[in-house]
């Protein structure tokens, strides 16, 4: 998000700078998207020529609310866009969600990407053959597909080194995803669903009672393609090939209308999670043609030895910055931040601007992002002049900027840095095949910046 910004502005004439708390720039390219998605990942090339812009300067390993204040940081520049994401996970709030084995989506995600916040993540794939994971979004197939593809697949791809190590040794065979609502509600695209249905040797189980749709099911999926076709993909999927895996056989079980009640406990293991207790559901009416997942009073159990829980990102608040706390992101209005959650257009905070999933949630792809931070970057252009107006001195930008993190002493990373690192990374990927090895730790990262 800080990239697309930046390009614009950079084109406008105006000094950007890029502030980022891990000494990596590209965000959720490098740390969200899946490394078999190569394809996706070929934008970095672009946020490339524009880091190395002459009038743009990338600050990573600073972090903001420690290293630099949100109220400095409006002291030194005019405009001030954040645009750092959803770096936490919203909670179910229910019984047992803190045994051991049981992790956010997330988590997961920044772990087989090489996060230094998740290379040492408890993860067991070896002691228990079952993994559940709750939701049926894109990032949930994400994950499911890297705990069923073939890890000799995962070989040749970016994937992080301990990750590749760990799922050549998983005995992860099933895999449950579990969702609240039905195979029409389900909020993945059909390209994902595509990808995951066509792993390798994997045996796909869909209780065909839940394929089953009602007129409104009907009149929903008649007003929407994509979830026609993923609708169409999952019917397919469950008529086709085999209903009893073989021996050894990797499986994917979709579960509708079911909602987590509480995690169980094993008796083995304690303050280990063996499974889930499940609530089953059907969708009830509210009004304006929407529809929510209620519980019917019916319970099941499934069992597993990992839970996987791909419930939405959660942004989290820095000091003086308004924030809405039940729908977690800054209140704004078409990117400009407002003073609180009332939604009074008159009150907002001059020249601070929000974009990404920090403005409305995390949701979208990449190519969402864009339309979202054009959408930032129009409101800005609009709030120029009066801001220019009222500037009645200069501000002291990068230069100011520069000094107070030397009076910290706060070893910034330059981009320049972040290729002796990229540098690293793909040399060392070319002896294993791989388009990159990545350095995983923050001890290791800076090390090879600082050289």
């Amino acid at each position: 998000m800080a990239i697309f910004q930046a390009r614009t502005w950079l084109s406008r004439k105006a000094e950007v700078d890029i502030i980022d708390r891990l000494p990596t720039p590209f965000g959720l390219v490098r740390s969200g998207v899946a490394p078999d998605h190569p394809e996706t990942k070929i934008v970095i090339n672009q946020f490339s020529r524009v880091a190395r812009h002459d009038r743009c300067s990338f600050f990573g390993n600073v972090t903001l609310g420690s290293s630099v204040s949100l109220l400095e940081l409006r002291e030194l520049y005019h405009v001030v866009v954040l645009a750092y994401g959803a770096e936490s996970d919203r909670e179910l709030g229910i019984p047992g969600e803190d045994l051991v084995g049981i992790h956010s989506a997330r988590e997961f995600v920044w772990w087989y990407n090489g996060h230094p916040d998740c290379k040492n993540l408890d993860l067991d794939l070896k002691n228990t053959d079952t993994a559940v994971i709750l939701g049926q979004g894109n990032v949930a197939l994400d994950v499911a597909r890297i705990l069923l593809r073939p890890a000799t697949e995962l070989a040749t791809t970016d994937i992080a080194s301990h990750a590749l190590a760990a799922l050549e040794e998983s005995s992860i065979r099933k895999v449950y995803l579990v969702g609240r609502r039905g195979p029409v509600q389900a909020a993945c695209t059909a390209k994902e669903l595509r990808e995951v249905l066509g792993i390798k040797d994997l045996c796909i189980h869909l209780q065909e009672a839940d394929l089953l749709k009602t007129p409104k099911d009907e009149e929903e999926i008649k007003n929407n393609r994509i979830q026609r076709r993923v609708y169409e993909l999952l019917s397919k999927a469950a008529t086709t090939g085999p209903s009893n895996p073989r021996s050894g056989q990797r499986e994917l079980h979709f579960v509708f209308f079911r909602k987590p009640d509480r995690f169980l406990e094993s008796d083995e293991r304690r303050g280990h999670v063996s499974g889930v207790h499940f609530e089953k559901t059907v969708l009830k009416d509210v009004g304006d043609g929407k529809r929510i997942a209620v519980g019917t009073g019916q319970f099941d159990d499934l069992e597993c030895g990992m839970v996987l829980k791909s419930i939405g990102y959660k942004s989290v608040p820095v000091d003086g910055l308004p924030f809405d706390h039940q729908k977690g992101v800054v209140p704004n209005i078409r990117g400009r931040v407002l003073h609180d959650t009332s939604g009074d257009p008159t009150l907002l905070e001059e020249g601070l601007y929000v974009c990404g999933w920090l403005k409305r949630g995390p949701t979208g792809i990449i190519a969402t992002n864009l339309y979202c931070a054009e959408e930032t970057v129009v409101s800005i252009s609009e709030d120029l002049n009066l801001l220019a107006s009222k500037a009645s001195l200069p501000k002291p930008g990068r230069e100011g900027l520069l000094h107070l993190l030397d009076n910290r002493k706060v070893k910034f990373v330059q981009f320049s840095a972040w290729e002796k690192i990229d540098s690293t990374e793909t040399r060392l990927g070319s002896l294993k095949n791989k388009p990159r090895d990545k350095l995983t730790t923050w001890e290791d990262l800076l090390k090879v910046a600082r050289e």
